[in-house]
């Protein structure tokens, strides 16, 4: 019963934004109705002139203190026709508005009393004596809705510049840095205890990353355990990583795990406009935290404000980001202390970081969070896989080995797109072949079936796929093979699944056999069917950049052997640390690389040719075959048993 009364209690806040709007519509509406009491008004002085000559007139009201007069009408002659617009009046009509009058009556303005008067003597000069009329002084003190619609102007203007500045400080923008007059205050999301449920149990796979962030934690529940042998807590934590390696949900844990005030927010919260905004905020993040220390700061992706001075392409000597960073960096360690205030940052790009930034004292430890291993992917399946129905038969560790380089991110991907497939067939668990589905739908896209190629080309796709896998099985290095399919998926016509071995250090011949396998598809099209096709053109993208790569970057090669030639970027200095001839020896030695394992695919194309035309065959019926397909008909993998050592 206490849940579900404080479920009733959290009213929304009342917002005086509609008040005010109500109360200005409600004043127009008001100016919308008449003003005139009698509703009827003589404009002209010769109609005055008329009514009192033909003795219409029964008495006539002079009200000095607003200068207009009254000029009432005979009952007898209120019926005929030239008094028709006082015959119904708007006191009758809007009793709540005007002071109801017992007699009809035109109200006639005048500009000096002294004028109207003898106006009203030189009308009445034809009149017999007993019918001439005295007018009667009066002063109308009375209170009337419509004196107030002479001020609508005004006080509509002061509400609505009462609205307005309302809604440029933040009221009714939701927080404290909602308008300009608060521009400079900080966008953190203050999380106070146990408002997050995440715990270091949530988090799988990420067990060297959560026992440093596990001893800050610790610091904070038991600092006497530390300070007593004289340590010092980090003033600083920073998460590299991967995006969807886990280091937001890393930082989620610790403000569920640390039981004290958590402030979240981004680099991209300190970034304004304005100039000194980004400081003025930093500033004001620092004060809350001193004022609720021991607390933790969480700034995700920090390299928005944190990127290197002299990197920053806005270059200028007074940019709005350097100044941010300046303050930052003097909140985190200057002449000021923040006892108690400890700082956690993520970001994916430590590289462009300032090094003033990265020192001990501000950011103690840089915690590396990589891309889970085996062991580590097992722990992120059976986390996501707790959520969902899934079959008792499934063996986790089989979808970690068939996942290699998936992220925490990408298996709860996975998970969900298991579980979406499960549905859309009427399953009412989530089997194996669900989550091979769905591996194959996250590695190579949607499959499109829709797509139909003539016969000429899908034996063209059959027969390319057919030579990545006959390559692959006859060499030593390449990835262990899984499966290949001309099923399209995405904007592949077919492709072909490997396992590639985790935390190899590739040598030489790793990197050449794989990229022999890459050009196995074109060779088969060459050899086969005697004409190459366009379907290769990432194939050869993924080749000549491996090729560049073992030449420039890891010194693979011949002619230029042990040379690092990646191009260099300094503070003053972006280019080719190299010569146009040596450039052209790179071009050469990429060609010739190229050419070289090209023919080697073509070699062993040739010395199975047989072999090549069945694969291509059963591709054509069945679309999909498995290591055990290739197994009957290449046989057992000659590496395994190292009859085959091609370099």
């Amino acid at each position: 019963m206490a849940d579900h009364k404080s479920k009733f209690d959290k009213r929304p806040e009342f917002n005086y934004s509609w008040v005010i709007l109500i109360v200005v519509l409600g004043l127009v509406l008001f100016s919308m109705l008449p003003t005139t009491p009698s509703g009827a008004k003589i404009k002209e002085t010769k109609d005055l002139r008329l009514f009192i000559e033909q003795g219409d007139v029964q008495n006539i009201e002079i009200v000095r203190n607003k200068n207009l007069a009254r000029i009432y009408i005979k009952p007898d002659r209120i019926k005929e026709q030239r008094h028709f617009s006082i015959q119904k009046s708007k006191t009758d009509k809007y009793p709540f508005l005007f002071n109801k009058a017992k007699d009809k009556f035109y109200t006639y303005d005048y500009s000096s009393s002294i004028q109207f008067n003898n106006d009203i003597t030189s009308f009445q000069q034809n009149l017999p004596e007993n019918q001439k009329i005295l007018p009667n002084v009066i002063d109308d003190n009375s209170f009337n809705f419509t004196d107030l619609l002479g001020w609508l102007p005004f006080i509509a203007m002061i509400l609505i510049t009462i609205f307005i500045f309302k809604r440029m400080s933040g009221g009714g923008m939701g927080g404290a840095g909602g308008g300009i007059f608060n521009v400079g205050k900080s966008k953190a999301n203050i999380i106070e205890k146990g408002d997050i449920s995440t715990t270091f149990n949530d988090v799988a796979g990420l067990d060297e990353a959560k026992q440093e962030i596990e001893e800050i934690v610790d610091f904070l529940k038991n600092p006497g355990k530390y300070t007593d042998l004289g340590g010092k807590i980090p003033k600083g934590a920073l998460l590299v990583g991967p995006p969807g390696t886990g280091k937001t949900l890393l930082a989620k844990a610790v403000a569920g795990e640390a039981n004290v005030p958590f402030f979240s927010l981004s680099g991209s919260d300190f970034v304004e406009m304005f100039v000194g905004v980004g400081a003025a905020r930093v500033r004001d993040l620092f004060t809350q935290a001193k004022e609720k220390a021991p607390c933790i700061i969480f700034i995700d992706e920090i390299d928005a404000i944190g990127r290197a001075r002299g990197k920053n392409p806005m270059q200028g000597s007074n940019d709005e980001r350097e100044n941010t960073l300046n303050q930052l960096l003097t909140e985190m360690d200057g002449f000021g202390t923040n006892k108690g205030v400890i700082v956690l940052a993520a970001t994916n790009r430590a590289d462009i970081l300032d090094n003033a930034l990265l020192r001990p004292g501000r950011f103690d430890r840089q915690i590396q969070i990589d891309l889970p291993q085996l062991k580590g992917r097992i722990a992120i399946f059976k986390v996501h896989t707790k959520s969902i129905k899934i079959d008792n038969s499934i063996d986790l560790e089989f979808l970690a080995k068939q996942t290699p380089g998936f992220s925490g991110a990408d298996i709860a991907n996975l998970c969900n797109e298991a579980a979406l497939l499960a549905a859309r067939n009427d399953n009412k668990v989530i089997v194996k072949q669900d989550f091979l589905n769905a591996i194959d739908r996250v590695v190579g896209g949607l499959e499109n079936r829709t797509k139909i190629y003539p016969p000429k080309t899908r034996e063209t796709i059959a027969v390319h796929e057919a030579g990545h896998a006959l390559v692959s099985w006859f060499l030593e290095h390449a990835h262990q093979f899984v499966k290949v399919t001309i099923v399209p998926r995405g904007r592949a016509e077919g492709y072909a699944q490997y396992l590639p071995e985790e935390n190899r250090l590739s040598t030489t011949e790793h990197i050449k056999h794989e990229m022999c396998v890459t050009l196995g598809g074109r060779a088969a099209e060459e050899i086969a069917i005697g004409a190459i096709s366009s379907g290769a053109w990432d194939d050869l993208r993924k080749v000549t950049a491996s090729a560049y790569r073992m030449v420039k970057s890891l010194g693979m090669s011949s002619k230029l052997p042990n040379v690092n030639y990646d191009e260099l970027e300094s503070n003053s200095y972006i280019g080719k640390p190299y010569s146009e001839h040596t450039a052209q020896i790179i071009d050469e030695e990429v060609g010739h690389i190229i050419a070289e394992l090209y023919e080697k695919a073509k070699e062993i194309i040739h010395i199975h040719r047989e072999k090549l035309d069945i694969i291509a065959a059963q591709l054509l019926e069945k679309e999909v075959l498995f290591r055990e397909d290739m197994e009957a008909i290449c046989g057992k993998r000659p590496y395994d048993d190292h009859n085959l050592n091609i370099a």
